[in-house]
């Protein structure tokens, strides 16, 4: 890999919400707050938020909420410099590995109707779609796509 470097990921911290807020209102029409990232890191004992980190720097993140055998990714995002290289899937394959650490059997997601790359990438790491949520984005009123990931034990 020529010009692909090194990505590294930990737990997300309340100092990292200011790169990740950059990267969020760069990646959705509709973006969450620093408020609810907060929320979501200190106060939420079913959250699990990781950052991806190049060189030191916040690059994307992701979080996910697990609840009795079902984790649902919340958030995926990458900073459009990095998109196109390979470190998205990185990031949705560590969450998927850590859904599993955290005794999850599957992990469901949604997704844009018109977000074709994204649809293409949880494809290609095995999810399936499952189902369809209507109007379900408060922006524009655009569906769903619901995914899933069934989770091999073992």
């Amino acid at each position: 890999m020529n010009s692909i470097k090194t990505v590294l990921f930990r737990p997300m911290k309340v100092t990292d919400i200011s790169s990740v807020m950059e990267i969020e209102k760069l990646s959705f029409t509709d973006p969450w707050s620093e408020i609810s990232f907060e929320d979501e890191i200190t106060a939420n004992d079913l959250a699990y938020y990781i950052v991806s980190l190049v060189d030191g720097n916040v690059v994307g993140y992701a979080g996910m909420w697990v609840v009795l055998d079902e984790a649902q990714l919340t958030n995926v995002a990458l900073h459009p410099d990095y998109r196109g290289q390979g470190t998205g899937k990185e990031i949705v394959a560590y969450m998927i590995e850590l859904a599993k650490q955290l005794g999850a059997s599957k992990v469901t997601l949604e997704v844009r109707k018109s977000n074709q790359r994204a649809q293409h990438l949880y494809r290609n790491l095995g999810f399936t779609v499952i189902g369809t949520r209507k109007n379900y984005y408060p922006d524009n009123g655009e569906d769903a796509i619901l995914m899933g990931l069934v989770l091999n034990e073992g």
